[in-house]
């Protein structure tokens, strides 16, 4: 079983190929550049440089948010467009767990964490699981990250994981003292070949999407609050 894994949720855009649970190939870059642009010819690249088509896939794997909704939109909408037009699988996978993948090896909490603005971050607590992958040990969610912080006050040894984790820093060591652990420059970037051994794994249960699926945001969208205040005023 072949499948196509993408995440574009934030400034890293990642693509890769798995047969199963080995990784034929991988591309990754962390640029602050159009990914609705470079997503296809990424795709055609690494495709081209496999001796593969989109014949030749079984499955599609994208990364469903939370993070940045252009980003989100992107994967989910070209994700989408590939599976339904070739009658494939889709399988969508949330961005932070891609993230708390990195820290599969951690025996603490692995504490996933993009930055949601106004002192907010789109954050979860995992742990590893015996079969080498993650587990949601508290529910994802768009928190403060002061409350987040107190929240995971005396859980034990917590590994932060994000390229966005230096932005807090500072108020996370004030929190957690030496029980807050931070991830290296590569365990930082979310990996598509994590998003694809994920996807595997759900494939394997049959949690497939439906026709309903759709991005993850966590929050509504600014227009999407707008929406709804001129709503209330009529």
């Amino acid at each position: 079983m072949k499948i196509l894994a993408m995440d574009t949720s934030t400034l890293v855009m990642g693509v890769a190929v798995l047969e199963e649970d080995r990784v034929l190939g991988e591309l990754t870059t962390n640029l602050h550049r159009n990914h609705s642009v470079r997503l296809m010819p990424a795709i055609d690249r690494l495709l081209r440089d496999l001796a593969l088509s989109v014949d030749d896939l079984d499955a599609v794997a994208v990364a469903q948010g939370p993070g940045s909704y252009t980003g989100v939109r992107i994967g989910v909408t070209t994700a989408k467009t590939i599976a339904w037009s070739r009658k494939l699988p889709l399988i969508g996978v949330s961005s932070l767990a891609v993230l708390a993948m990195n820290g599969r090896h951690f025996d603490g909490g692995i504490v996933p964490l993009f930055d949601a603005r106004r002192e907010r971050a789109y954050t979860g607590l995992y742990q590893r699981t015996d079969d080498g992958l993650v587990q949601k040990a508290r529910e994802e969610r768009v928190v403060p990250v002061e409350q987040w912080l107190s929240e995971l006050s005396g859980l034990g040894p917590m590994l932060f994981l994000g390229d966005d984790v230096n932005r807090f820093r500072a108020q996370i060591e004030a929190a957690l003292g030496n029980q807050a652990v931070f991830g290296c420059p590569p365990e930082n970037i979310p990996r598509a070949s994590m998003l694809g051994q994920l996807a595997y794994a759900r494939w394997q249960r049959g949690q497939v999407a439906d026709e309903a699926f759709a991005p993850n945001y966590l929050q509504k969208t600014e227009a999407e609050v707008k929406w709804s205040a001129r709503q209330q005023m009529e």
